[in-house]
């Protein structure tokens, strides 16, 4: 199995996502909410996004996995989700955002899921 080397990998990360916004809480002592404060809301939706994203994603590419995709393709599905949820975490919790990053790491995120999805259909009919 490949998938669940994918899955402790982007936890460690959701974790590091997590540690990031309760240190920016505690700095700012702000308990619930943003408080309006930009780094806040910033830092809980990166958090978010990932919450949103990744366990679809994990879902899809362990789909592929256990309908026998080829490991080498299941791989480049983790890595580039990886790569991908890396690549937007950082870009948008920078003040002075690089657009680059933010949609580099959607890009890789999107084509992880279709990529995966048309895998499904396919080894699901063959």
């Amino acid at each position: 199995m490949i998938t669940p080397i994918y899955i402790a990998l982007l936890a460690i990360l959701f974790l590091f996502l997590s540690f990031k916004t309760i240190q920016v809480r505690k700095r700012l002592q702000i308990g619930v909410g943003a408080g309006d404060n930009p780094e806040l809301l910033r830092a809980m939706r990166v958090h978010a996004n990932f919450s949103e994203y990744v366990p679809n994603s994990l879902i899809l590419i362990l789909s592929v996995e256990l309908l026998r995709g080829h490991f080498i393709f299941v791989n480049c599905l983790g890595t580039a989700l990886l790569i991908g949820r890396v690549l937007h975490a950082y870009g948008v919790s920078q003040a002075k955002e690089n657009l680059k990053f933010r949609v580099s790491g959607m890009l890789l995120t999107f084509s992880t899921m279709l990529l995966s999805i048309v895998s499904i259909l396919y080894l699901s009919i063959m």
